[in-house]
């Protein structure tokens, strides 16, 4: 075992039994509300994935160590302490090595449960190619990972702040298949639909696991992004949403922002000027996300593909 990897030990009996796991991002704790909001809504997460029958393992980067699966004290830290990190990929040693606390991205997230032999991920979105690429060349580390990382990600399709089409371009050409559940379109985030269609639509848990195991069977080695769309009832109009972000994007520009602040910026924007419509729907589409990975945790569990 990895000495920089720590199991908590509810964790660890799950993968020694082959119980299903759910591994769960830590940005959404330390970066994407405030707190006590965050650390409730954590508790949410993991709740959600208990209930639908799979054990939750949190990821984050503490005191030199890639931890699966957090104590409540972990929990705190993350969410109350200043200065936590924003982690990805590129940035594992450098935090490793300095012993200070990191919050994991999509993309860390990901390798790090594959580390752990962890095969399904719930997040809210994934990144991907930002408005503007011809000028920026800024794609989100996330695509790279799902492209060589055999981890399935549960989300609600990209962030609405992105580029759809280009980032659903970027997806194919990694060779990382999209499932819609349920939907024939890739999901806006904070509403159903894009316009744009997936690569294959699958309605049950079970025909998802079956596919996973198909896939990861035939030794592919790429991850699976499960797009499952907002509920209709917390969902936003595609519209509304699309003239907030034109509006925070040239905010972002005027005031100087850029690389890895330009995300949480964007997002504070939307819950300021929806008047916290979005982060009532960044919270409900993660729970429902979260309970999606736990029954498909649960179905991959009972086709025999083990941790």
């Amino acid at each position: 075992m990895n000495p920089a990897l720590v199991i908590h030990p509810e964790v660890a009996e799950a993968l020694a039994e082959n119980t299903p796991i759910v591994a769960l991002e830590s940005t959404i704790i330390s970066h994407g509300m405030p707190f006590p909001r965050n650390i409730e809504t954590a508790h949410q997460i993991e709740s959600a994935v208990r209930q639908a029958g799979a054990i939750p393992a949190t990821i984050a980067l503490i005191a030199g160590a890639a931890h699966v699966g957090l104590t409540e004290s972990s929990l705190e830290r993350l969410a109350k302490e200043s200065g936590v990190a924003k982690v990805s990929r590129r940035d594992v040693g450098a935090i490793l090595a300095s012993g200070q606390t990191g919050a994991t991205t999509v993309a860390t997230t990901m390798l790090i449960a594959h580390r752990a032999a962890i095969h399904v991920f719930a997040t809210g979105g994934i990144g991907g190619v930002h408005r503007g690429i011809g000028t920026t060349l800024d794609i989100s580390a996330d695509i790279t990972e799902l492209g060589h990382t055999p981890v399935a990600v549960v989300c609600a399709g990209a962030k609405s702040i992105l580029d759809l089409p280009n980032t659903l371009e970027a997806l194919e050409t990694a060779g990382v298949p999209v499932v819609g559940y349920q939907t024939d379109e890739f999901p806006a985030f904070f509403s159903r639909g894009s316009g744009l269609p997936v690569s294959v639509r699958l309605d049950t848990p079970a025909g998802i696991a079956a596919m996973l195991d198909a896939h990861w069977g035939f030794g592919m080695n790429a991850g699976v992004v499960v797009a499952n769309p907002i509920s209709e009832d917390d969902a936003l109009p595609l519209a509304d949403v699309d003239r907030i972000v034109a509006e925070a994007l040239v905010a972002a520009e005027t005031q100087g922002v850029t690389g890895k602040d330009i995300t949480p910026f964007l997002l504070a924007y939307l819950n300021d000027s929806s008047g916290g419509a979005t982060l009532q729907a960044n919270i409900a589409l993660v729970l429902s996300n979260a309970t999606l990975a736990a029954q498909i945790a649960a179905e991959l569990s009972q086709t025999g593909h083990r941790h």
